[in-house]
């Protein structure tokens, strides 16, 4: 990995109109469901950064013809559900935990044994909450004995339908048995406790595989087919809340930000943001390929501290490293509670962000389960992203309101997700730029 930084001055404004790259987790799914289809799938707004990259990859080391990414689009020509065929080599995920935890809900039903590995980081997260359920399925899964990866898919099991109840809010355990279920005799139900993400159920029934959702509980039976279908994937809510955060704290900045998908299970970042007094309009609201899309305009205004619902944390779950720079730049205490989970994401993002607004002045508490911020004055500095795109890309923010510059380490992971995210930030007027 090289030693990629970031070195961002400060000040500035934001201004004008723009579109951040494709849906992270709409990008995988159009690839998995895509390639798993009787039939032709094509996909526009693509994102073309590494982790769905590979995601792609896995699909045509498995015999799936897949044309692109060529500007965001990718022919699919689906293999059906029992055509692909058994990979050469073990599946490297990179750092990708959403592509390591829905294949083997997808792999656990196949023919052929599979091995899944990914990099370091990929490497230390928990995959036995998916392992579980998969192996009450009749699943067969080696796994460290941490429960971590390298992941040794057994093929050739019979598996059947369960009624799962999930310990926690997690929209890929809940995704990778739905996708199990697939597979699967009989009929296999996951109910969550809080709600997630749910582009899974969507594009499932998008493709003509029927689900049934009641409240807290989806349900499928194996058997059916998928039919191949247009997916025109929106801009990732996820890679726009760093502008968003970043319009409202930096002064006379006014942003748009065009085509960004709204699903109601992903728009907690917005929730959160304008109760701490954010001015954030959407316009154009529309619905494209199943999945709610709009336009959002945000011009700065002063934020305050506030106790994040407990409810909003799954719906948010991405964007917290954001969400804890407004709340630095925020008047008064910003507290979150009941999110562990983000302990055990591409970095403790608890610990990471924690050390790194301390570093820039600002008092940062963590808990357990989340974290106390005290809004204050950030100073320049230098801080460590821990390879953490997400955290690279909050702290470069930051710099808006910093009174000297912000340097950031270990930042090219940053293309996992947003590729493009110094050259489009900086058009956009945050004085950013990479140094490798």
């Amino acid at each position: 990995m090289s030693k990629l930084k970031f070195r961002v001055e400060p000040g500035g404004t934001l201004r004008g109109t723009l579109r951040v790259p494709g849906d992270k987790s709409i990008s995988h799914r159009a690839i998995m469901l895509g390639s798993l289809s009787e039939g032709v799938t094509e996909v526009s707004g693509f994102l073309e950064g590494e982790d769905s990259l590979a995601t792609l990859a896995a699909f045509r080391a498995m015999g799936v013809p897949i044309e692109g990414p060529e500007h965001g689009r990718v022919r699919i020509e689906g293999v059906g559900l029992h055509g692909l065929r058994a990979p050469d080599r073990p599946l490297d995920l990179g750092n990708s935990g959403t592509s390591m935890r829905l294949l083997a809900g997808l792999l656990a039903g196949q023919p052929f044994d599979t091995v899944l590995t990914g990099d370091a980081s990929l490497s230390r997260r928990p995959m036995r909450r998916v392992i579980e359920p998969l192996t009450r399925m009749g699943a067969r899964i080696e796994a460290t004995e941490a429960g971590t990866a390298p992941l040794k898919i057994h093929g050739g099991r019979k598996l059947h339908g369960i009624d799962y109840v999930l310990p926690m809010a997690s929209a890929q355990v809940k995704s990778c048995v739905l996708l199990a279920g697939l597979y699967a005799e009989g009929r296999t139900c996951v109910t969550e406790p809080a709600p997630t993400r749910d582009h899974t159920e969507r594009m499932l029934a998008g493709m003509g595989w029927p689900i049934d959702i009641a409240g807290p509980k989806r349900c499928l039976e194996g058997g059916h087919v998928l039919q191949p279908c247009r997916i025109d994937v929106p801009a990732d809510i996820s890679s726009a809340a760093f502008f968003l955060v970043g319009a409202s704290i930096a002064a006379g900045s006014e942003l748009v930000l065009e085509h960004v998908g709204i699903n109601p299970t992903r728009t907690g970042v917005i929730d959160i943001l304008r109760a701490m007094g954010a001015d954030i309009t959407l316009t154009h609201a529309r619905e494209v390929g199943g999945e709610p899309v709009a336009d959002l305009r945000v011009r700065s205004a002063p934020l305050h501290g506030i106790a994040i619902a407990e409810e909003l944390v799954p719906l948010a779950i991405d964007e917290f490293p954001a969400l804890f720079v407004a709340a630095a730049c925020a008047e008064g205490e910003t507290v979150l509670t009941g999110a562990e989970e983000l302990r055990v994401k591409e970095s403790d993002r608890i610990q990471v962000m924690a050390e790194g607004l301390t570093a820039l002045g600002i008092e940062a508490v963590p808990t357990p389960d989340g974290i106390r911020i005290r809004g204050g004055r950030l100073r320049g500095g230098r801080v460590d992203s821990h390879g953490d795109h997400r955290v690279a890309m909050a702290f470069a923010v930051a710099a808006l309101r910093a009174d000297g510059p912000i340097e950031i380490d270990d930042c090219a992971n940053v293309n996992t997700s947003f590729p493009g995210f110094v050259e489009l930030a900086h058009a956009a007027g945050l004085r950013i730029r990479a140094i490798s």
